[in-house]
């Protein structure tokens, strides 16, 4: 742990590292589910662009992205097609009394630690790096997690998030819609 800094992305080799993770680790590509996995593909423009509105968070092993979370603002809601059914449930569904689109909210695009650097806390602390990074421009971070990824399910509800909604996209895949409100 000691040799691991979590910080923002500051490179495109940054940026390219969690493109490199996200492949490692994407759905199509793992062997066991029930280790985690991820649903969406991005590509370097979309992160480049996804950057300039708010920064991306990284853990490095030395030079190495061994995980990330990606941070997604409203203004980015059209440029991955497959959350776009996320976004159109933040316009139906309430939180505090308020429809979520009503708030200020920072959307975890995907968390995502690397098989050699699992069980260590990096999820733990990496999302506590994004806490710290959002917590005063943001209400809350909202994200979907497949129930299908019981893993990412339960290490969500660890550190705090809480799910307010479930549904069912287009496709059949049958999601919960989990917000960690910093206020609490």
């Amino acid at each position: 742990m000691d040799s691991l800094s979590f910080q923002t992305a500051k490179t495109t080799e940054d940026l390219q590292g969690i493109l490199d993770l996200q492949q490692q680790n994407h759905l199509s590509t793992i062997s066991a589910i029930e280790n985690g996995f991820l649903f969406v593909k991005h590509d370097l423009e979309t992160l480049i662009k996804m950057q300039s509105f708010a920064p991306q968070v990284i853990c490095k092993d030395g030079e190495e992205v061994v995980a990330f979370t990606l941070s997604m603002t409203v203004d980015c809601k059209g440029d991955v097609p497959a959350l776009i059914p996320m976004f159109d449930v933040f316009d139906q569904i309430s939180f505090k009394g308020k429809k979520v689109s009503e708030f200020n909210y920072m959307v975890v695009g995907q968390v995502c630690v690397g098989q050699n650097h699992r069980g260590l806390g990096v999820f733990d602390n990496i999302y506590a790096t994004y806490r710290e990074t959002f917590k005063d421009a943001f209400d809350f971070a909202i994200t979907e997690i497949s129930t299908r990824n019981p893993r990412s399910i339960r290490a969500h509800s660890r550190i705090g998030f809480k799910e307010i909604h479930q549904y069912v996209d287009p496709t059949g895949e049958h999601w919960s819609i989990v917000v960690w409100d910093w206020d609490s």
